[in-house]
């Protein structure tokens, strides 16, 4: 596989060379090869049936991107849990995924049933032979699962292969600006797929990552010092993350003066956040991209410029990635013309074989377009001169007194206002059946005195893009939307916090 073997030149090249960092601790390009190879032997001694999953345990410690490579090495899908997981849903995975290893980056004990778990803390691996690369997973087998929430309130094992896999890193070391020799933002923990955004580009690019330990993003003080000492030059995150470094006014090309470029993914960019960023970091290119966990991180890309900020409009997602196609169908799958609004329909090489061990599932959400292997994305969506626009969820479709409608159109709408920094939509439901909706926004930089005054100016903005029944009827400010351990907004906490 090119990404191993480019790792691997990477470690006889420049073999000191800094591949992955955290607040503590570096491991370079050697360590990094030579121990995940020797991991790999090892794991192959124990016999596991060929591509049987192995969970790595961990948050962001330098035995996780060790003992990923190792998985892989050794032939075998790799799935990352966080340990910020709960542990009756790590079981639910270990057992869900039949998985023959579980390998342990922390200091906590683990025990599960009839499965053997390696701690690394206690491994010699000098002890073990560095393996061959006939062993390394096939372009046509998985590479790694990750495990995402589902409907029925169990996780579904998404499964990237090793061509998957490829095919994205390439497009993104190929087609994005992003160099040799790199410094990369690492925000996400690795069980959520944005992880893989700047891993395995900035890997496969001789690139260091630079890891931020929830312990430094949950105390801003020890997040602005950690940030001012990176030498950062490839941030990647969700716009909420960015978000959440506005309020700190040091938050500039001062603090990042080698930032070359935004990639945001798993949210919809808001306008406001674009335009604050080009004033922050005024020689800083920004880059929105979109795409689900099923079709491998991302499968669009647009630079968003000074020519879009002055549109006034919603920003789009991006051009299709070269490979890839995207239709836009009605309910009943017939293709809809351009501009005209639909779900959105992938399918390339992106794309991934399905749910683990979920033939139902799979059945549902997967099919073939085109001759192409394809994904039903349940994202709502247009395509207008080439360019894909995002536009929320079928699935966060509500109904307000008689009123059929979409939370994130409002979302969507609300996030376009000039006095808006950032806002979600929470259906007010005290008895189970939606009374009225509440906007939970964290303002921009206003002249109004009071709250109402601001309230009645959104009101206003609102009313000239949405039907009266869509306007929320309540409005509660706050300096910031708490977020999920990915870096999303955390509407479960923000419904908590209003309803208290």
């Amino acid at each position: 596989m090119k990404l191993l073997t480019r790792i691997a030149q990477h470690a006889a090249r420049n073999p000191e060379r800094t591949a992955f960092r955290t607040e503590d601790h570096v491991l370079n390009y050697r360590l990094l090869w030579d121990r995940s190879s020797r991991l790999a032997s090892l794991i192959h001694t124990m016999q596991l049936e060929r591509q049987k999953p192995v969970v790595v345990y961990g948050h962001m410690g330098i035995d996780m991107p060790v003992s990923f490579l190792a998985c892989v090495q050794a032939g075998h899908p790799y799935i990352p849990v966080d340990t910020s997981i709960p542990m009756e849903r790590v079981r639910l995975i270990v057992e869900k995924s039949s998985a023959g290893l579980v390998i342990n980056t922390t200091d906590n004990k683990l025990d599960f049933d009839n499965v053997t778990v390696l701690h690394m803390s206690g491994l010699d691996l000098e002890q073990q032979e560095l393996i061959s690369n006939e062993h390394w997973v096939k372009p046509d087998e998985v590479f790694y699962i990750i495990y995402t929430s589902g409907s029925t309130g169990n996780p579904k094992g998404v499964q990237i292969t090793a061509a998957n896999l490829q095919s994205f890193t390439d497009w993104m070391t190929g087609d994005f600006p992003l160099g040799q020799g790199k410094v990369f933002l690492n925000q996400a923990p690795f069980s959520f797929d944005l992880s893989v955004m700047d891993f395995y580009p900035a890997l496969q690019s001789g690139g260091s990552i630079h890891a931020l330990e929830k312990e430094v993003i949950n105390k801003p003080k020890l997040l602005f010092e950690n940030l001012s000492r990176s030498a950062l030059q490839i941030w990647t995150s969700t716009p909420s993350f960015v978000q959440m470094c506005f309020p700190n006014p040091d938050f500039n090309q001062k603090m990042l003066p080698e930032l070359e470029i935004f990639l945001f993914c798993g949210e919809v960019l808001p306008l406001a956040v674009a335009k604050e960023l080009k004033e922050r970091f005024p020689r800083a290119r920004i880059f929105n991209t979109y795409g689900p966990t099923e079709a491998t991180v991302a499968v669009t890309s647009v630079e968003i410029t000074e020519e879009w900020l002055a549109k006034e409009k919603a920003l789009p997602v991006g051009y299709p990635k070269p490979d890839m196609r995207i239709a836009v169908v009605d309910e009943l799958g017939n293709p809809l013309p351009e501009g005209e609004k639909g779900e959105l329909i992938l399918a390339g090489p992106s794309v991934s074989k399905g749910y683990f061990g979920e033939p139902l599932l799979t059945e549902k959400a997967f099919g073939i377009m085109d001759g192409l292997h394809a994904y039903r994305t349940g994202d709502v969506g247009f395509i207008q001169d080439g360019l894909v626009y995002c536009q929320g969820r079928l699935d966060y479709q509500i109904k307000l007194h008689g009123y059929r409608m979409e939370l994130e159109e409002i979302e969507f709408h609300l996030n376009q206002s000039d006095y808006i920094q950032a806002a979600i939509i929470i259906p007010y439901a005290p008895n189970g059946e939606i009374e009225y909706l509440i906007a939970a926004v964290v303002p921009a930089d206003h002249d109004f005195e009071k709250e109402y005054m601001l309230t009645a100016a959104i009101r206003k903005d609102l009313a000239m893009r949405l039907p009266a029944y869509m306007i929320p009827r309540k409005f509660m400010y706050y300096a910031a939307l708490p977020m999920t351990n990915n870096g999303k907004a955390d509407r479960k906490k923000m419904k908590e916090e209003v309803f208290v």
